[in-house]
Formats: structure tokens, C-alpha cells, sequence
């Protein structure tokens, strides 16, 4: 197989083709041998506070001990729903280190949708912040959930500085509705009774579940990835390896530092940041709400990091924030883009303001999250997604399921590797369809790739727009027009047209107010053929996005 990867030749130097997957049989393994070797090093920062290898290790013993009291078994789910904060990381290592299986779940779902997600895992505890405790309370009664630990803002924090914190979330800001359920018990209290509690070894192997990753549901029914420890492990062994030749930058003596200002929820800050740091000991800036910008920035302004994972979305908010230059960015060896393509204007200006190019990625809950990224040490923004990382084996096929071998050739981007999903949670048939018989997992994804092995998305199939029997790539219109003057971001939908069957539609948020309608079809008719330009054209304040800060192209879709 290794002759069908033209890709390595463009491997940075000391990138290794292939990585030993087997390095750690469990997540649990690898984050102990942290524990023990960075004992006195930070893990986590989050609001002024510390959390030391050593703390993570003692508070996470203690937590683990006190699920195994309530009586759960060995790969019985249980749920995380809050945003990051220190419980966060502390409630994984329990979970993990128990035994557990990991439900990352997002804190802003409805009632309808934390239902759904809490029944099909059949997870039996939470762990969620009080915030959203009115959410649980509309729909626990439908689930297995029979524990419930509840979280606050504070918690960690100390005394004082946490009773302060929670006294204005519940009192001043007033975040968290009035809520009843009756059998929860509150973290800190938790860790109290637990102190005392000795936690059984349970015995974790490569193959034992470690999370049940949700996909977005943007398709459909959510559904859950099964990713296993030998899965989670591979991907943060090979994210190490991909950012090795920038990372060895950071000075001796400074320990690397990475900002998590995307939700740990979300598989990307999971592995990418959370996993990946404790592997290497560093330290991980938690940002509890990257939507509010001033905070992010003010909160960056107080430290020295080398590591910033982000969507577009954030660098492109960052950048032009007013603030952007109170942060010391002199000292970033990558900015890692993924959830979303990366515009080429936001690139620039990133690469601009910082000095340090965005290199982006590609992956999807089914992977770990990485299949494939662009040479950290690269100062050119390629639009691409960048070489399959080591161990991956990426290609195209059609909808026949053949592979496309033609150079150039659009086709459905399949990957195999260690970081591959063992499957949809309790959906054989689902499982069935997402994979090809030789292992393969198929991404939903159409892309081209060079020759160099380079791979680029033109779009998801489902986005596709078809005018005139022509294919038009959402992702193609945006590019462009995100390229215009006065366009902060945009987005590209197919709407029914009677001539053409569908029309583009081009929904904008300008950051020039003096732009108007006739400016942007100019634009486009310059930079497009004439079956992609936008038929209509639409100025919105927001576009509507996920959490993550991923654009919903359905929900515009859906918008009369």
C-alpha cells in the first residue's frame, strides 16, 4: 500500500510516514503517563486559575472513584454537556479512568435534541453545568439518565473567587433558569464524598470504546461514531508528528501552550486540543465562550502560546476585532484551521497580522477527527486540505463506488487509517453504507487531487447546486466573493428556479455599509462563469451558524 502515497514526498522533513498506534493501549494509559512525567507543569488555565498534571490526576481518581460508587459498568455511557471549563477535563479522566464511555454533548441543544442524543446512547449519568439544567430537567424523564452532577461556573476556582463568579452567572447575568431535579448532586460535593472512596483498576484495551461522538445532524438523524481508544490515541499520535517540525520550535525551557477556545464538545478541541496537549504536556488556555470576542482577546493578552486551533470564523473575528493588537502573537508556531474551508482573504490577513500562516486540516467525527492537513511550515495558504497525515491512506471514488484515478477528477474523498471510527453506534446499516468493502470510509466529501497528492474539497454532495444540468460548489462561489471588497463573510445555496431548476443564492454580511447589489454581481461576473453567479442576492447582519462556528447552508436553505 505504501507505493499508492505519492503524498509523502511533499511530508515536511522528520514527518514519519507511519506512526505505532500501539505506543499506549488506552487513552487512560497515555493521559497517566502525563500525569506522572509533567506532574508539576499547568494542564489547564481557565479564568486566572491553575489546574497542575498533578491536580488533573488527583481530582479525576477521586471523581472516577465516586462513578464507580453509583454502581455503572464497564462501558456504560455517561454524558458531558457544558462548555470548557475544569470539570470539563477532570470529568473525562473520571469517566475514562472508571472505565466509562465519553457522550460529548453540545450545552446549547434543545430539550428535543439532548433527548435524542441522551436515549440513543442510553447514557445512565451527566455531567452538565447548571446553566442548561433546565433543558435536562424537559427531557430526563424520557432517558436512562439516573445521576446527574451538577457544575457551575465557579467550582474550581476557590472559594472566594468562585462564589463570586457564581453569585454573578446566577444573580447579575442571570444565565441559569430556574431548574428541579431532584436526585443531582453538585460537583464539589461529589468530590467530597468520594475523597475517601478507593477506585477499582478496570482494564481498558485498544478496542474498548473511549467516546460516542455525535455528528452534527445537519444530514439527518444525529448519529454516533463509535470511537475506541486505539482510534482517539492513533490521531493524537499523529497530530503530534504532523506539527512536529514547527512545534520543536518553541523555545527549551517554555512549555508549549495551546488556546481552546473551540468547545471541548466537539471532537476537533477534543483530541486537537485537550488530548493532543496532555500528550506533549502543555498547557491548554480554556476559553469558556469564543463567540465573545473582547473577552477571548483580553484573556489571550495575559499569556504566551504557541498553538491555536480555530474555524475561519474566529480567525476571520479575531483579525478584524479592534482589539486584535493587545494580543502578543509573535510567539504562534501554528494556527490549524478545520470545521469549515478556510477563505483565501482570511488567510492572508491571518498570516498578515500574526505572521504565522493558517495551515488547514480535514477530518470528521468518523476520523478522529484528522485525515489530512497542509505542511505546518508552510507560508503559502494553498487552498487545499493538505496530504493525508501519517498512517492515512485517502482516495476518490464515484457513486459506483470505483476509484477515481484520473488527476483532476471530482470524486467522494474516502480514508482509511487507525483513526478510522469502528462504526455508527447501534446502526449497522448506516455503518454499512458509510463504508467500502476494502475499509474505506466515505466522507460525504467530493474532492479533486493533484499530483502531488494534495486534495481539495469542492463541496459535500447534499450542497451541491445544479443549474442548467451544470454543477455549481458552494464553496467556490464563497471563495470568490469572500475575495470582494466590503464582504465579511458570505454564503452560497441552491434555490428553486423555474429556467434552471436551481439558482444560486448568495447571502452577504458586509463590513462596508457603502456596498450594494450591483458592486457584488460585478465582482462575481468578473471572477465566475456564467451558471455559478448568484441569481439573488441578500445583505443579513448574521449568517446562521453552529456552535462550532460551522455556517448552516441547510437552515438558509430552509428560509423562505
Amino acid at each position: 500500500m505504501t507505493s499508492d502515497r505519492i503524498w509523502l514526498s511533499s511530508y515536511p522533513e522528520g514527518v514519519p510516514s507511519d506512526i505505532d498506534p500501539s505506543l499506549y493501549s488506552s487513552l487512560v494509559e497515555l493521559m497517566e503517563a502525563s500525569f506522572k512525567q509533567f506532574a508539576q507543569r499547568t494542564a489547564f488555565c481557565f479564568m486566572g486559575q491553575n489546574l497542575s498534571y498533578a491536580e488533573l490526576d488527583a481530582q479525576s481518581h477521586v471523581m472516577a472513584a465516586y462513578l464507580q460508587s453509583l454502581g455503572l459498568t464497564k462501558g456504560d455511557r455517561v454524558a458531558i454537556m457544558m462548555p470548557n471549563m475544569p470539570q470539563y477535563p477532570i470529568a473525562v479522566a473520571a469517566i475514562l479512568r472508571a472505565g466509562y464511555v465519553v457522550v460529548n454533548v453540545n450545552p446549547l441543544y434543545t430539550p428535543r435534541e439532548l433527548e435524542h442524543q441522551l436515549k440513543d446512547s442510553g447514557a445512565k449519568a451527566i455531567f452538565i453545568i447548571e446553566n442548561f439544567a433546565a433543558t435536562l430537567e424537559k427531557c430526563i424523564a424520557q432517558t436512562a439518565v439516573a445521576h446527574v452532577v451538577l457544575c457551575a461556573m465557579g467550582d474550581r476556582l476557590g472559594w472566594v473567587k468562585g462564589s463570586l463568579v457564581n453569585y454573578v452567572v446566577r444573580n447579575v447575568k442571570k444565565m441559569v433558569p430556574a431548574f428541579n431535579l431532584p436526585h443531582q448532586v453538585r460537583f464539589n460535593a461529589a468530590m467530597a464524598k468520594a475523597r475517601s472512596m478507593v477506585l477499582s483498576a478496570v482494564t481498558l484495551g485498544p478496542d474498548d470504546i473511549a467516546v460516542l461522538q455525535y455528528t452534527g445532524g445537519t444530514t439527518g438523524v444525529s448519529k454516533g461514531a463509535v470511537l475506541l481508544h486505539r482510534n482517539v490515541v492513533a490521531n493524537v499520535l499523529q497530530s503530534e508528528a504532523w506539527n512536529s517540525p514547527v512545534m520543536k520550535l518553541v523555545p527549551p525551557g517554555e512549555q508549549p501552550t495551546s488556546v481552546c477556545a473551540l468547545p471541548l464538545y466537539h471532537i476537533f478541541a477534543f483530541t486537537v486540543n485537550m488530548m493532543l496537549s496532555l500528550r506533549m504536556g502543555a498547557k491548554t488556555i480554556l476559553i469558556p465562550n469564543p463567540r465573545d470576542l473582547p473577552a477571548v482577546l483580553k484573556e489571550l493578552s495575559k499569556h504566551v502560546f504557541h498553538s491555536f486551533p480555530a474555524v475561519n470564523t474566529l480567525f476571520n473575528g479575531l483579525a478584524h476585532h479592534p482589539d486584535f493588537n493587545t494580543v502578543d502573537w509573535s510567539h504562534l508556531k501554528v494556527s490549524v484551521g478545520g470545521g469549515m474551508a478556510v477563505t483565501p482573504a482570511v488567510a492572508k490577513l491571518w498570516l498578515e497580522k500574526t505572521g504565522c500562516p493558517i495551515c488547514e486540516g480535514y477530518g470528521l467525527s468518523e476520523t478522529s477527527p484528522s485525515a489530512s492537513c497542509n505542511p505546518p511550515n508552510s507560508t503559502v495558504f494553498s487552498g487545499t486540505i493538505g496530504v493525508p497525515i501519517p498512517s492515512t491512506w485517502m482516495k476518490l471514488i464515484d457513486d459506483e463506488g470505483q476509484d477515481v484515478t484520473t488527476p483532476g477528477l471530482a470524486g467522494e474523498i474516502a480514508i482509511k487509517g487507525p483513526q478510522v471510527m469502528a462504526g455508527y453506534w447501534q446502526r449497522p446499516d448506516e455503518t454499512a453504507r458509510a463504508m467500502t468493502p476494502d475499509g474505506y470510509f466515505k466522507s460525504g466529501d467530493v474532492g479533486v487531487m493533484d499530483a502531488r497528492g494534495f486534495f481539495k474539497i469542492v463541496d459535500r454532495k447534499k450542497d451541491m447546486i445544479l443549474v442548467s444540468g451544470f454543477n455549481v460548489y458552494p464553496n467556490e462561489v464563497e471563495e470568490v466573493v469572500s475575495s470582494c471588497p466590503g464582504v465579511l463573510e458570505c454564503a452560497a445555496v441552491g434555490v428553486p428556479d423555474e429556467k434552471t431548476g436551481e439558482a444560486v443564492k448568495l447571502v452577504i454580511v458586509k463590513n462596508d455599509p457603502a456596498l450594494s447589489e450591483i458592486q457584488v454581481q460585478e465582482y462575481c461576473r468578473a471572477n465566475m462563469t456564467g451558471y455559478k453567479q448568484p441569481r439573488v442576492i441578500e445583505f443579513r447582519s448574521e449568517l446562521p451558524k453552529t456552535p462550532v462556528g460551522k455556517i448552516l447552508r441547510r437552515e438558509l436553505r430552509e428560509q423562505k
